[in-house]
């Protein structure tokens, strides 16, 4: 399974981006997919998960309301909808995957930047 991330950039605090990441291979055997992010000089962190039909969604404290996941499973597709950015945000956003009923993240993307700027 690879999976690739897009839709960083560059905003201002307060705006927003869409990331995404594709999936290609063994699709089929990925299930719960999820954000991480690495900020500089710091350790990666979970972000947002969501489930395989996309009912069930966990979120980290710093980003609850702030920040949505969503998958189109006929696309093969996890998006991260963020909103009002903040400076602390800045990091490099990466997807992952876990194998049907695994419980280790086992698939990761190569990460996209977003820099916020205040």
């Amino acid at each position: 399974v690879q999976l690739q991330a897009s839709g960083g950039g560059l905003v201002q605090a307060g705006g927003s981006l869409r990331l995404s990441c594709a999936a290609s291979g063994r699709t089929f055997s990925v299930s719960t997919m999820g954000w991480f992010r690495q900020a500089p000089r710091k350790a990666r962190e979970f972000v947002a998960s969501i489930n395989w039909s996309g009912a069930g969604t966990d979120y980290a404290d710093s980003v609850k309301g702030r920040f949505s996941i969503s998958r189109d499973n006929a696309e093969n597709t996890v998006y991260l909808q963020v909103n009002s950015l903040k400076p602390e945000d800045t990091a490099v956003y990466y997807c992952a995957g876990k194998r049907t009923f695994g419980t280790t993240w086992d698939y990761w993307g190569q990460g996209t930047q977003v820099t916020v700027s205040s």
